[in-house]
Parts: structure tokens; C-alpha cells; sequence
């Protein structure tokens, strides 16, 4: 019996065994009888160890890419996307037939996707907590869907306000608040930004990238004043499928 050579995808980050794409597409592999393909976690404690991973598996067809590296990973890329340069960070990478690395951006598509329904005409402005790599997706969507935003960081700078900030004139002026950073996450599940809920009303989308929980603080806080809620369960998936299509041009 030939055995069949597998087709290998993986995500790239540290500390992922909660990861949600290896089950994802294990499942998908499964359903779609794909025998030929596999998906693993790569956990790696920094990111100079990503040429050595990419060297030791010479048969790695794609990867997705987590916190905290989707960012530092640029500069190990022989090509970008034109959506990913503009963005600045990339979560899937396409390995070419020659060894090749060209970085895309499939956040922003998904989180595009999946806020797109919920939004009404007086969706005019965002509030993104947090900077990171996850943030400039989000970013990118905002601009793609003609809504204004501004950054809320721990250290203000030109682009961010400091949490301090945000009062009950910014939740009027405000009516999307995003939750970009890993707060509230699985397992410190008791975490949530520091933001005043008691601004929240029903004329607000909280929006949280986080899955798991399926219902963080920062939601059940903003639920709690009527606020529309949403985790980033459907936004994975659609950015997963988006990697899925990457992976296989």
C-alpha cells in the first residue's frame, strides 16, 4: 500500500493548546474525507525559532498565525499581500511549491463578516481596546466599512487614548466597543478591561475577538445594560475558511 504524503497546515504561537483552528480543521479534514492533509500546533517561545521550524518541516504546506506573533513574524516573510502590508501584521502564511513565505491578512475579513449583520445606521464610530497585531485587522475592516475608530491602549500615544479616558460622552460619541486584547480569555476568565459598563445602552455593539468563554465579562458586563454582544467564534471561522481558499490558489 503507497502511502499517501500528508499535506501539512499549523498554527504558529505561544502558549495555543486552547487553540481553536487545530480543532477546527481536524474537524474539516475529517468531514471532507481529506486523509491527505494534517494540522498541528507549532508552540514556539520566541520567534527566532521560526526558521529553524520551517527548515525542520520541509513539507508544510500553510500556517495560521496567533498571539503574540503576528506582528514579529514580518520580517521572516519573503512576500506579503497588498492587504497585509497595509495592515501590518499577518495570521496565515502560504508556503509555495519553491519555499516560499508569502504573509496574508484574514482577520480583518472575518471580523468584516461577521460585524457586518449587526450593524444599524447609527453604527458610526468604534473604540478598539487594545494595539496589538489582532487590533490592525480590526482596524482595517473599520476602514473598509467607512466606520471612524480610535485605539485604547495602557500607554496613550498619537493614535490611542488611555483607559482612563472613557467616560459616558465617549460611549455616546462611541457605539461599537471592540475587545482586540487576549483579556477575559480561557483560562483567567474572571478578567475583563477596564472600562465603565454603566455606559453601555442598547444603541451599543460590544464586539469581543475572544471564544472562549463563549460569554467573557466583558460581555456579560455589556449585556447586562442591553448592549448587542458577539464573540469572535464566527469571525474565526470565516477567517479560517478565508486561509482554507489561501492555502489551496
Amino acid at each position: 500500500m503507497v502511502e499517501i504524503e500528508k499535506k501539512r497546515f499549523g498554527l504558529l504561537g505561544r502558549n495555543i493548546s486552547y487553540s481553536f483552528s487545530k480543532g477546527y480543521f481536524t474537524e474539516k479534514f475529517k468531514k471532507e474525507n481529506s486523509e491527505d492533509c494534517s494540522y498541528e500546533n507549532f508552540d514556539i517561545a520566541e520567534i527566532s525559532a521560526f526558521t529553524e521550524l520551517i527548515k525542520s518541516n520541509p513539507n508544510l504546506k500553510g500556517l495560521n498565525v496567533t498571539i503574540p506573533y503576528k506582528e514579529s513574524v514580518l520580517p521572516f516573510l519573503d512576500k506579503l499581500s497588498k492587504k497585509a502590508a497595509k495592515i501590518g501584521a499577518v495570521n496565515t502564511i502560504k508556503i509555495t511549491k519553491k519555499g516560499k513565505l508569502k504573509g496574508y491578512n484574514t482577520d480583518y475579513y472575518g471580523f468584516q463578516k461577521s460585524l457586518e449583520p449587526l450593524l444599524q445606521a447609527h453604527h458610526k464610530k468604534a473604540l478598539i481596546l487594545g494595539t496589538g497585531g489582532a487590533s490592525k485587522g480590526v482596524a482595517f475592516a473599520l476602514d473598509e466599512l467607512g466606520i471612524s475608530y480610535v485605539f485604547v491602549s495602557r500607554t496613550p500615544s498619537e493614535n490611542a487614548i488611555d483607559y482612563n479616558q472613557i467616560n459616558a460622552d465617549t460611549f455616546n460619541e462611541y457605539q461599537i466597543i471592540i475587545n482586540s486584547t487576549p483579556v477575559g480569555t480561557s483560562p483567567n476568565i474572571e478578567a475583563f478591561p477596564l472600562i465603565p459598563y454603566d455606559f453601555f445602552t442598547q444603541k451599543h455593539i460590544a464586539y469581543d475577538l475572544i471564544y472562549n468563554p463563549e460569554e467573557t465579562q466583558f460581555l456579560k458586563k455589556a449585556k447586562e445594560k442591553g448592549a448587542q454582544i458577539k464573540n469572535g467564534l464566527d469571525m474565526l471561522i470565516f477567517q479560517a475558511e478565508k486561509a482554507w481558499s489561501i492555502w489551496n490558489k
